[in-house]
């Protein structure tokens, strides 16, 4: 690292939030040079140390980058004088500046810091302004003194700004005490980090802080890889690696845990208590809300009327039902909860389409919503009726301090219920524990809900496996689709879809097929190949669609095959590097303007617009969700920060220090495709982890094409994955919780 010394001649941008910073700073040898990092509370006059590495900007030519830097109390009177006259403290420019320094000269800095009464010594200065004075330096020289001890723990400027932002003068015993604090009150500090803090403030590896911290980590580790809980000897032995300690070490902390309310211990079952009383809370809801409604006590005539209605209503809208179809729809009517399943092509589209147009008729209000944007509009589109995300029908908060910032709070909730009549929520595989806790508790007994989803496709991204867990309960009204319709059998890809699920061998008809293929390629290159003229030449014209609306699904992230990989590539030939498009360096990725992107990560608290004719704001709220795909429409580098335009028209702005939210998307693994349909798909299949290369990963896939599936691979791989029925198993619960609350559960062992 390079060390440069100076003073802050001019900040030209700093972002009040997170301390990014654009200055100018005039080094000892008097010139300018232009630098950018993490510095918040740095104000115009100071003098700083600052160490970093010089970069060439595209756009803005040679920078320094500082990684950290300290400041230092003005040594002269000519320094002094900068500093106040800077704007650094409220009130004091510089004529006022020249004033003070004229009169107290080199000692102008201890006469603020312990008699700053004497500053009312000079015209223009009361006794009240001399001691906001002193106020506002005394702050400035605490954050100093704050970002410099945390420094010598390693901690980084941007880190460091975080923790004093909570803790404030209380750091420093934070740091002595408890410095694993850190992974429970800040964003972005995880077990791992605060061990390191905690091993430079010499906390000893055996303390009662690290285990707990440990253990609550290895939960939360799990919580990521979709369990609501763990079985004991699992985290224990995750917690013991993790530790670098023996199980039986650990046991007896997990036992104080619970009586301290950390912990839950169900049977062997150990969960954090949020997601303990999340499935409690969803199975309570979920018996609250299986009422009868009176229209089930029809009358065989009723029946007969009702079946008539129905039938004349299909008619009109030119719609094929079957039997099932129809007892789905019937069964809505009678029901407080429905839940209604089937793959692709079995009709739940035409059946949620009646059931809407049936309660359209007796004036009911309904509301439409799913798990993403991308699922709210092809339900629109699918329905002729409003469709909203899921966290835009609850109102998500956009009032989120920052000590809540981990919490999801939205308007709609018990207090606040949704003022509606039914209620129908498509792709529920996709929902995760804590949004359906949310859901549920926004919605009234006497509400129509009703849960639409396909219970073989993956399970959400977040903990939990709602829509399974709820159909294996066997607790309440439930019709699975089976039937695949004609208009869907003349489609390979809903053909060869059932069969995989099936696990039967898929159909493959180059030659003949308008919508599925198997190319077969046994070498990574010539797939790479293959795979950039099929997106640049050969589908756009035969799906009709742009380059950008091609997507390429893969089971992996690393490998040549591998999203990473395969997105640096993408990007190099499908938005390759212009002088007229302003792009952004950030670690070992590049953002260019044009980019397809996506979120990664849930941010409840980020603010959108959503722009209309000559850029008009005609919506706005709060709340960007993982999985979220959009475009990158401006960069800014004087700003440090850039646009993305997701569905919708909605824009959201990025500084560049939060840019690890983002990644490039031009491919992306088929986890992150959930609820996604795109006009045509490539899968890149060649081998991998079979963990990974499973069934239920290979008929998610295929489902996310809506006209043409190209697989470029071996056919044995293909194979290999039909054969694989294995999945990985997620610890829930929330089939017992239900189960146990059932009016029946004492007469049935297996069901409700």
């Amino acid at each position: 690292m390079e060390i440069l010394k100076g003073y802050v001649d001019r900040i030209t941008f700093q972002n009040s939030e997170n301390g990014w910073t654009v200055l100018r700073l005039v080094t000892e040898d008097g010139e300018e040079t232009a630098c950018v990092g993490v510095c918040k509370g740095l104000t115009q006059g100071e003098n700083i140390e600052a160490k970093g590495n010089y970069e060439k900007h595209p756009s803005y030519g040679r920078q320094f980058h500082i990684l950290e830097y300290t400041v230092s109390a003005p040594a002269d009177g000519a320094a002094m004088e900068r500093y106040l006259g800077s704007g650094a403290v409220k009130g004091v420019g510089m004529a006022l500046a020249a004033r003070i320094v004229k009169k107290f000269g080199d000692d102008t800095f201890r006469i603020i810091e312990e008699e700053p009464e004497r500053l009312a010594e000079i015209k223009g200065i009361s006794l009240r302004k001399a001691q906001e004075i002193a106020v506002q330096v005394e702050e400035k020289r605490d954050l100093r003194e704050a970002m410099v001890y945390l420094g010598g723990f390693g901690i980084t400027n941007a880190l460091a700004v975080k923790i004093y932002d909570k803790y404030g003068p209380e750091i420093y015993s934070v740091m002595k005490e408890n410095p694993y604090r850190l992974a429970e009150d800040i964003r972005g500090v995880g077990f791992r980090i605060a061990d390191e803090i905690a091993a430079k403030a010499g906390i000893r590896t055996d303390s009662d802080y690290r285990i707990r911290c440990g253990v609550l980590y290895a939960l939360q580790g799990a919580v990521g890889e979709g369990h609501v809980y763990l079985p004991l000897d699992i985290l224990l032995a995750r917690a013991a690696e993790l530790l670098g300690l023996e199980e039986e070490y650990i046991r007896p902390h997990v036992s104080n845990m619970v009586m301290d309310r950390k912990l839950i211990v169900k049977g062997e079952a150990v969960f954090a208590p949020s997601f303990y009383y999340a499935e409690l809370n969803c199975a309570r809801i979920l018996h609250q809300l299986n009422l009868r409604m009176p229209e089930a006590d029809y009358l065989p005539a009723q029946e007969a009327a009702l079946e008539k209605r129905l039938a004349r209503m299909a008619a009109e809208q030119g719609m094929e039902m079957d039997k099932l179809q129809m007892s789905a729809v019937k069964e809505c009517i009678r029901s407080g909860l429905f839940i209604l399943s089937g793959g692709p092509g079995t009709g739940k589209t035409t059946t949620i389409n009646l059931i809407i147009r049936y309660f359209e008729s007796e004036g009911l209000d309904i509301f439409l919503a799913a798990p993403t944007g991308r699922a709210a509009k092809r339900m629109t589109e699918a329905t002729g009726m409003e469709a909203r995300t899921i966290h835009r029908m609850l109102e998500l908060n956009s009032g989120l301090s920052d000590e809540d910032s981990r919490q999801v709070k939205f308007e709609r909730c018990e207090e606040n219920p949704l003022e509606a009549d039914v209620i129908i929520i498509d792709e529920m595989s996709m929902v995760d524990i804590q949004i359906f806790q949310a859901l549920l508790k926004a919605i009234l007994p006497g509400t129509r809900l009703i849960l639409v989803g396909d219970v073989d496709q993956l399970p959400s991204v977040g903990p939990g496996q709602a829509l399974r867990d709820v159909m294996n309960s066997g607790c309440f009204p439930m019709i699975a689709l089976k039937r695949i319709f004609r208009q869907a059998e003349a489609s390979d890809i809903v053909m060869n879809a059932h069969r995989i699920n099936r696990g039967e061998s898929i159909i493959v008809r180059n030659k003949d097929s308008r919508d599925f293929f198997l190319l077969e390629r046994s070498d990574e290159d010539v797939i790479l190949k293959h795979m950039i003229q099929l997106i640049q030449e050969k589908l756009p014209g035969f799906v009709n669609v742009t380059p950008f609306d091609i997507q390429v699904l893969t089971p992996m992230r690393k490998g040549n095959l591998g999203c990473e990989n395969l997105n640096r590539i993408l990007q190099k030939y499908l938005n390759p590097p212009d002088e007229r498009k302003a792009e952004h360096f950030s670690g070992n990725n590049v953002y260019r303007v044009g980019d397809k992107v996506m979120q990664v990560k849930n941010n409840y608290q980020i603010p959108w617009e959503a722009l209309g004719k000559y850029h008009i704001v005609i919506d706005q709220g709060t709340g960007v969700f993982n999985g979220d795909m959009g475009r990158i429409v401006e960069i800014s580098e004087e700003q440090s920060q850039l646009v993305v335009e997701f569905d919708e028209y909605k824009r959201v702005t990025y500084p560049f220090s939060g840019l690890e939210e983002l990644e490039l998307a031009y491919a992306v693994t088929i986890h992150k495709s959930q609820g996604s349909e795109y006009p045509a798909v490539i899968l890149p299949l060649l081998g991998g982890p079979k963990m990974l290369f499973n069934r239920n990963l290979l008929y998610t896939a295929v489902t996310r094409a809506r006209n043409c599936v190209t697989i470029l691979g071996r056919s044995d791989v293909v194979q290999a994955m039909i054969d694989n029925n294995s999945e990985n198993k997620r610890y829930t619960a929330l089939t017992d919780r239900i189960r146990e609350m059932s009016p029946r559960a004492g007469a049935l062992s297996d069901g409700c």
